[in-house]
């Protein structure tokens, strides 16, 4: 799709499209069956004499103003047809987990709005120690103050408008975000919690927790490196970044989530791992290629990986 109305336009109507939110239109929902696929098409350019931007079009606008560098990942991330596939929209309550260094965060303040809330959500500390190597002690002392550092660090992401922000660890939640939880965002997270389950259960702390936060009715969208089903389980353990779609929905619905809809809008099919793969070797990482320019242009060529597109959600 096209990210249009860069600079001075995608600014004034950005301006409109807050001025109006009330009046939004609403974004048609995806069709609740285990069976759907479905993509998002970006809407017709507005027409002249419109004042009143659509959440689409309010959500196009916000991509259109991301920086370049964020920008040349959407053909691979696609977070305009994501975020609406899994239907978040300007005033909810969502969190993301693992949200890093910003870069879906940078996209949802703004368009969740200030009546809308974003909660970032870290690894449970006690599964640091799991990664060995860079989780020294000193390492892991410092990542406990991560919810503090991380917030501090996102108030330079906000500007006048943007969702109120919060954040914490799996199994810190406040009790007050009990229920409370519209969406949940899981993307390219969910590979080291299965990966360390058999270690500590974190894999079945994170849906205990997921499952806690949600309101009745509250959808998981989720998104992750999917590994082939014919390849082995314990390659397939998360540990090579990658995890088996059956799983996922085993384990989700194991957790008490229903499985809704799932789309292609992240699939590549030209990421095709062997068991002597890892997803670390596609971009933008590139970890294997370093010194071989022949193998790095054949994983560009790959581009990054082919990803599964989930939607859960919790019971009504």
């Amino acid at each position: 799709m096209k990210y249009l109305m860069l600079g001075a336009a995608a600014l004034a109507l950005t301006a409109c499209a807050a001025e109006n939110k009330e009046t939004e239109a609403a974004v048609e929902e995806a069709a609740e069956t285990v069976t759907e696929t479905a993509s998002v098409e970006a809407p017709e350019p507005a027409t002249s004499g419109i004042t009143v931007a659509p959440k689409e079009r309010q959500l196009e606008l916000i991509l259109a103003a991301q920086p370049a560098e964020v920008q040349a990942r959407y053909d691979a991330r696609n977070p305009y047809e994501t975020l609406l596939f899994f239907g978040i929209e300007p005033g909810m309550n969502v969190v993301e987990v693992l949200p890093g260094g910003g870069w879906y965060t940078k996209i949802l303040l703004p368009y969740l709005g200030e009546e809308g809330t974003l909660h970032g959500v870290d690894y449970d500390i006690a599964m640091w120690p799991e990664f060995g190597g860079f989780a020294t002690e000193e390492w892991i002392e410092e990542r406990q103050s991560w919810p503090t550092t991380w917030l501090e660090d996102a108030q330079e992401w906000r500007t006048d408008g943007s969702a109120n922000l919060n954040a914490f660890t799996i199994g810190t939640a406040p009790a007050e975000a009990a229920g409370t939880v519209d969406a949940i965002l899981m993307i390219r997270a969910y590979h080291n919690f299965n990966r360390f389950e058999a270690a500590g259960g974190y894999a079945s702390a994170a849906l205990e927790d997921m499952m806690m936060l949600l309101k009745p009715g509250g959808i998981i969208g989720f998104v992750q490196h999917r590994a082939p089903e014919s390849n082995s389980d314990e390659w397939a353990d998360g540990s090579n970044g990658y995890v088996k779609k059956s799983e996922v929905i085993a384990d989700f619905e194991a957790a008490g989530f229903e499985f809704v809809a799932e789309t292609e809008i992240n699939a590549n099919p030209k990421d095709q791992p062997t068991e002597e793969d890892v997803v670390w070797r596609l971009p933008p990482s590139l970890g294997t290629s370093s010194e071989d320019e022949a193998l790095r242009a054949q994983m560009i060529e790959i581009g990054e990986s082919d990803r599964m597109t989930l939607k859960f959600r919790k019971p009504a």
